[in-house]
């Protein structure tokens, strides 16, 4: 296994998807034992991954870590998104956030409620049918799955004054 790492170091660059968890580490621990023999090799590739099983094993005190990790890293993604002056970046957060549970809240043409949303300001308009409606969002909001995590600041369309 350690040969097998070396050579591929060697010949072209190792892409971490294609090696399996535990083999790295099993193949350092080869190499540094000396083995380089495959059932050497085999041997330490069942050691490390009996390893790694047990040390993912988690407690109730390990996932209350884990989910405070979570929300301190998804705060750090919001407070990085309205930072953010390149487009690119926060479609990237998004799309990241998206893929964990964090949805964007952009309520742009639905009937404004106060309950899920937050006036930042009012655009007149002479059309009755866009009175109460979001004209835009102004600062976006975010929801953690069915969890409002920040309501949307948006801009509401209402009746011209006369």
């Amino acid at each position: 296994m350690g040969a097998w790492l070396r050579k591929k170091a060697v010949d072209e660059e190792v892409n971490p998807d294609e090696v399996p968890t535990g083999q790295i580490s099993a193949a350092i621990i080869a190499e540094v034992d000396g083995g380089t023999s495959p059932s050497e090799g085999t041997e330490a590739v069942e050691a490390a991954s009996k390893t790694d099983v047990e040390s993912t094993t988690t407690g109730p005190a390990d996932l209350e870590q884990a989910l405070a990790d979570r929300q301190a890293l998804i705060q750090l993604c919001l407070y990085a998104l309205d930072r953010a002056r390149s487009g690119g970046v926060v479609e990237r957060l998004e799309h990241g956030l998206a893929g964990i549970g964090v949805r964007a809240l952009r309520p742009d043409g639905e009937r404004f409620d106060p309950a899920v949303h937050e006036a930042g300001g009012a655009v007149a308009t002479e059309d009755p049918a866009l009175e109460g409606l979001v004209a835009e969002t102004e600062v976006v909001g975010f929801a953690d799955h069915d969890r409002v995590l920040r309501v949307p600041i948006v801009i509401v369309y209402a009746k011209k004054a006369q």
